[in-house]
């Protein structure tokens, strides 16, 4: 569903470039219920925005589904934006228009592809479990209610994949898990690819991968797994135990060998700049350089 490779977005004005993807990799599968992480200023945010359709790519490769979105002209981006891609903003103000019903907002991409169904509209509500409120205005409605509007309002034009930004950052954990039981029953149900940003790794833990980006690269992936399973693949006997599942972390490497070292190793091991690499027939082995001065 989704490829990246060497993603680079640079924002320029008058006197400043900011380089907010340095040639990021990614791949989503179709049908994929992940999550990206990182802080403030990693670039997630800049990616969520440019698989949107929202930021064009300054260079590399970023295709969704059949879309090369960096060739796409100005016409198909908009028929993009309406006919592939949902997003779900963090802030209820920009997925709602507050004068309309909760049915109305769902119902308004629809008009403007001049595609209205209110029963399919009707049955987006009842799955987001508003079947009794899908007549109320946005002022009658909590904010984990709107909030639930807006993921009807993604799913409306019948996306292949959805995109949320932050979706549970200003309602409580009950809600919160709420919604993300909704989003996994939509990927099921629906089968549409779901990528959800994210600084939350309590979010993360209920997807089955989450990707976190650092400077603008990917730099670690966490896949879910049962801890419990044989190497044969056997289930355990151990009655319950073969639910339990943990997130196993792996460090990306991309295709020409490179790769991002958690900085809280570098720090352990006294690397800054270079680093001496040992291969022992089985493990790779990083440490600090020796001295260069000969002594």
């Amino acid at each position: 569903m989704i490829d990246c490779e060497g993603l680079v977005k640079i924002y320029k004005t008058d006197d400043l470039e900011v380089v907010a993807l340095q040639g990021l990799n990614l791949k989503v599968e179709e049908g994929e219920l992940m999550a990206i992480i990182g802080n403030s200023g990693s670039g997630k945010s800049t990616l969520l925005n440019t698989l949107g359709g929202l930021d064009r790519p300054s260079a590399g490769q970023v295709k969704v589904g059949p879309w090369d979105l960096l060739k796409i002209t100005e016409e198909d981006l908009v028929k993009y934006k309406r006919e592939t891609v949902g997003f779900i903003w963090q802030n209820n103000a920009r997925n709602l228009l507050p004068y309309l019903s909760a049915l109305e907002n769902v119902e308004m991409p629809m008009i403007l592809s001049g595609k209205v169904d209110r029963e399919y509209a009707k049955q987006l509500l009842e799955w987001v479990g508003l079947k009794e409120r899908m007549h109320n205005k946005l002022h009658q409605l909590s904010g984990g209610e709107q909030q639930r509007v807006a993921m009807a309002i993604s799913l409306s034009n019948r996306p292949k994949l959805l995109l949320a930004d932050e979706p549970t950052g200003s309602v409580d954990t009950a809600t919160s898990d709420l919604i993300m039981g909704i989003f996994r029953r939509l990927n099921k149900e629906l089968g549409v690819t779901i990528v959800i940003v994210t600084h939350d790794m309590t979010l993360a833990s209920k997807v089955d991968r989450v990707v976190a980006i650092r400077d603008g690269l990917t730099s670690t992936e966490f896949i879910k797994r049962n801890p419990n399973i044989g190497e044969g693949g056997e289930l355990p006997q151990t009655p319950g135990k073969g639910l339990q599942q943990v997130h196993e972390a792996y460090v990306v490497v991309d295709r020409v060998g490179r790769l991002q070292v958690p900085k809280e190793f570098l720090s352990e091991l006294g690397i800054k700049d270079k680093a001496s690499m040992e291969f022992d027939g089985e493990r790779i082995i990083i440490t600090a350089p020796k001295s260069l001065g000969g002594e």
